[in-house]
């Protein structure tokens, strides 16, 4: 069984530490904890792995955030994977930070990259998963904080944070949506 596991963020070396980029860095610690790399590929970088029996695609696209549909339906098309096998991991301004929530689908929420994924495969029927950055900044920042880096506090709580997430992808795979929801989602 082979699934797309897909972290949003944007590439360049200044959004590499940002809020936004939360999704690059799950991916980036599942690779490590994987013993496999990425590689610059058509709308992404990419990273293979398997999770027991099951074959998992890691994709962070390249497109920049507003523009990840073309990313996901370029490599479900090409490796042949349907929706139920894809997990989109983002930031979440509505969860305080390092909470991380599974859904088996839903709306965008207001998210660009999300918005364009459900306008170029025409569904919200996609699993996702949140993780929290929490919403500290005075109105009309809100550009300013998903772009700016984690707090010094943050930073030290990420790490086990991002393994919690690398768990939940996982359990995703090898047990599905419901299972996984139910079994983390209250943590």
């Amino acid at each position: 069984m082979k699934y797309l596991i897909v972290g949003l963020g944007n590439i360049g070396p200044e959004y590499e530490n940002t809020r936004h980029n939360i999704g690059f860095m799950v991916l980036d610690a599942f690779a490590k904890a994987s013993n496999t790399v990425f590689q610059d590929r058509r709308y992404g970088f990419v990273a293979e792995t398997r999770v027991k029996n099951r074959s998992l695609l890691l994709l962070k696209p390249s497109t920049f955030m507003n523009l990840s549909g073309n990313a996901v339906r370029y490599w479900l098309q090409k490796e042949n994977i349907g929706l139920e096998n894809l997990l989109v991991i983002v930031d979440d301004l509505a969860l305080p930070f390092g909470t991380l929530r599974l859904k088996s689908k839903g709306s965008s929420a207001g998210h660009n990259g999300l918005k364009h994924i459900e306008q170029i495969l025409g569904t919200q029927q996609y699993a996702r998963l949140r993780f929290g950055i929490g919403n500290d900044f005075p109105r009309g920042a809100q550009v300013d904080y998903v772009l700016d880096e984690f707090s010094g506090e943050e930073k030290q709580s990420l790490p086990e944070r991002l393994e919690k997430a690398a768990e939940i992808v996982r359990s995703f795979c090898l047990a599905g949506v419901e299972i996984t929801m139910n079994q983390y989602n209250n943590r």
